[in-house]
């Protein structure tokens, strides 16, 4: 009862000297506000030549902190472009957003994506993907890192493994 009056009494006197609301009791300590990053706030970039064959676009949209320790990125792939053959230390998954795109992991045959599929890549396993031969594609691209790195660029995917199209 002590603990309820003195709880009640410090209530009062906080409404009295001016305070909007009173300390609720046993409450967590104050967390951070949301934030917005607006549209267009960072460039797009191009995608490198090194890690990425034909014309890609990259727009990052979040990166990895201490809070959420996976990146998100917008990929879209021109007709017949794709990525090198890469990993990722803790996996990625991709959303596919629009267009028409493959993706494959090595050892298995190439598989086409469209919107709404969402692909788990596991980590460390060789995977690529890009875009159909004729149809553009953009997915989002939601990435696991480990002690600060999230992928494993390897070689290029060449011209007859990107042919190597599965039936439709």
């Amino acid at each position: 009862m002590k603990t309820a009056l003195s709880s009640m009494t410090l209530c009062a006197a906080a409404l009295q000297a001016g305070a909007a609301e009173p300390p609720a009791p046993n409450a967590a300590p104050a967390k951070a506000a949301q934030q917005i990053a607006r549209v267009g706030s960072q460039p797009s970039a191009v995608g490198p030549a090194d890690y990425f064959t034909g014309r890609v676009r990259v727009d990052m949209v979040w990166a990895a902190d201490d809070d959420i320790t996976t990146s998100g990125g917008l990929v879209t792939f021109e007709p017949g472009a794709r990525s090198a053959w890469h990993t990722h230390p803790k996996g990625q998954r991709l959303v596919v957003v629009s267009g028409v795109g493959l993706t494959q992991e090595w050892g298995q045959p190439v598989q086409e994506i469209r919107p709404g599929d969402v692909v788990w890549c596991p980590p460390g396993v060789k995977h690529w993907h890009g875009a159909a031969p004729t149809t553009a594609m953009t997915h989002l691209a939601v990435t696991g890192t480990a002690d600060g790195r999230n992928v494993q660029w390897m070689g290029q995917v060449s011209d007859e493994q990107y042919a190597q199209q599965s039936p439709r």
